[in-house]
């Protein structure tokens, strides 16, 4: 790395004011690092997660995501944050509405809404939306225990299962959101479960209104105890909770308001609207919010 210091900006995603949301540090020029070089980086930084802009041209932007623990396929809050921030820091022509975000798996669109001229949400088309067999109800007491909870706490009148709009998730519904400020989770049993299952992250969900509900997300094996504010999780229960017909749905889409965060202090709201096929199947996930510039520094290396 033929560099003395390496540019970094911390961004707080889903949020207006610095301090709140899900923060993300990102390295808008990190050409020519190696996957270990990004992964000292993301140690150093200390941050959960950093987000590498790795190649660009034009409207596309390859990105890499790393965790504390490795390399991740995808982060929804880094790609509200990174596109945000690609247009404030000039990386695309003024004015530009949309840009690419080139991560492992596939290349997602984003739209930039402007308000008074200037920059303030990004909208992600998340990856498709797939599914799995839900666990065994065996399976969901073991967790529910391991979340320090009692099944009877269990939402019964909405979806739980396992889905996927970047990472799987395993999703369990409470019936109220004082239950989930209530979780005291059991990390090394958490981890063992979500290792068992395949799933990334336990993302526990309950009603607030008819579109609108309130999440803790849980990702011991990602070496984040708890993820502040999630956007692909949060796709993933839009999904869900689409499929599953219990949310009010017009004009062929859904669309949710998913507070979170409020638990650690660092409040945040997510946007997910769930588009269909003319046939009736789920077709597109899309997610979006706010994000804040928090800090900008150089990294010595």
């Amino acid at each position: 790395m033929a560099r003395s210091g390496l540019p970094y900006l911390l961004v707080d995603a889903f949020a207006e004011t610095p301090g709140a949301g899900n923060r993300i540090a990102l390295v808008l020029d990190a050409r020519g690092m190696s996957a270990a070089q990004m992964r000292q980086v993301a140690l150093r930084l200390d941050q959960p997660q950093v987000a590498f802009v790795t190649d660009w041209e034009g409207m596309s932007f390859e990105v890499r995501y790393y965790t504390p623990s490795g390399e991740v396929e995808f982060a929804g809050h880094a790609a509200v944050a990174l596109a945000l921030t690609l247009v404030r820091e000039g990386r695309l022509p003024e004015g530009s509405k949309k840009l690419y975000l080139r991560a492992v798996s596939e290349t997602l669109p984003v739209e930039i809404v402007y308000e008074n001229g200037e920059p303030a949400k990004a909208v992600v088309r998340g990856p498709a939306p797939r599914f799995r067999d839900p666990p065994l109800w065996r399976q969901v007491q073991e967790f529910t225990e391991a979340l320090g909870a009692n099944e009877r706490y269990l939402h019964r009148g909405l979806p739980y299962g396992v889905a996927f709009t970047g990472l799987w998730s395993l999703f369990l519904p409470f019936v109220a959101p004082g239950l989930l400020d209530d979780l005291e989770p059991d990390m090394e049993r958490l981890s063992e479960l979500c290792a068992a299952l395949e799933v990334a992250t336990v993302h526990t969900y309950a009603p607030l209104g008819p579109r609108s509900f309130y999440a803790r997300d849980f990702a011991p094996l990602l070496g984040i105890p708890e993820d502040p504010v999630t956007g692909s999780a949060n796709a993933a229960l839009g999904a869900l909770l689409a499929r599953a017909g219990v949310v009010p749905r017009w004009e062929g889409e859904v669309k949710l308001t998913i507070l979170q965060g409020h638990r650690l202090g660092v409040p945040g709201q997510v946007e997910v609207r769930v588009e269909y096929a003319p046939s009736g199947e789920l077709q597109r996930v899309f997610f979006g919010g706010r994000a804040v510039l928090a800090e900008s520094g150089i990294l010595e290396i």
